[in-house]
């Protein structure tokens, strides 16, 4: 049966864009929106209280995310961004049955997904947390439009709380960033994707571990870039 198109014409332009996240990691996204979109009004929600989602169960994830979604509609948002890779691979039909088609709903792994699978990438490694990695679904989700790519996958667990706690240019983060990029796991990878909005606060130090020997994929643009693509297409902007 094919799925009805869905109809956003109860929607104004004028209505706030709703983005969530377990902390601070979302706010690269929020920012790269902002920067992208800047005469719209952005509702934030970090869900300090429960970070980090990826060391969480995924029926506390859903349990997390559906709250947060039902506080971004009851502030008549107009697209709901979940700018947080754990409650997407955890949450994200849940979040969609919630919405039922009321507001767009954005995920930050799909369209980064899509964007490696229709580009020249053999060999892409993702780091994200625990929850998201025990997911598989950046894997199903390039290899749902390129089965050819090999994807290889790793957790990176401190990484997050080195970020929330302050640590973001301390050497300790230094030497957990070395170590987890030093892994056979990623031994062969021509491609990197941050698989956590937290990880693009690290940048620059994962970047200078590579060089030039690995495209670093920082996904706050891509994700935007889709927001602004589908409220363009339904007239609310």
């Amino acid at each position: 049966m094919k799925k009805k198109k869905a109809d956003y014409t109860h929607l104004s332009a004028n209505q706030p864009i709703g983005i969530f996240d377990s902390g601070v990691g979302g706010l690269t996204v929020a920012k790269e929106i902002k920067r992208l979109l800047p005469n719209e009004d952005l509702i934030y929600f970090g869900d300090t209280k429960h970070l980090p989602y990826g060391e969480k169960s995924r029926e506390a994830i859903v349990g997390y995310s559906t709250k947060i979604t039902n506080f971004l509609l009851d502030k008549n948002c107009k697209a709901i961004v979940i700018a947080c890779n754990s409650a997407t691979a955890n949450a994200l039909q849940e979040v969609q049955e919630l919405v039922a088609d009321r507001v767009p709903v954005i995920d930050v792994i799909n369209p980064v997904a899509e964007k490696v699978s229709y580009e020249i990438h053999n060999n892409v490694g993702v780091i994200a947390t625990k929850a998201t990695v025990n997911s598989g679904l950046y894997k199903k989700s390039i290899r749902k439009h390129n089965k050819f790519i090999k994807v290889d996958e790793l957790a990176t667990p401190l990484l997050v709380p080195a970020i929330e706690e302050g640590f973001k240019n301390h050497p300790i983060t230094h030497s957990i960033i070395y170590n987890y990029l030093s892994n056979s796991k990623l031994k062969n990878i021509e491609t990197l994707i941050l698989g956590c909005t937290h990880y693009p606060l690290l940048i620059d130090e994962i970047k200078q571990y590579y060089g030039n020997r690995v495209r670093v994929i920082d996904s706050p643009n891509i994700v935007a870039n889709q927001l602004k693509m589908i409220l363009d297409k339904h007239h609310l902007l």
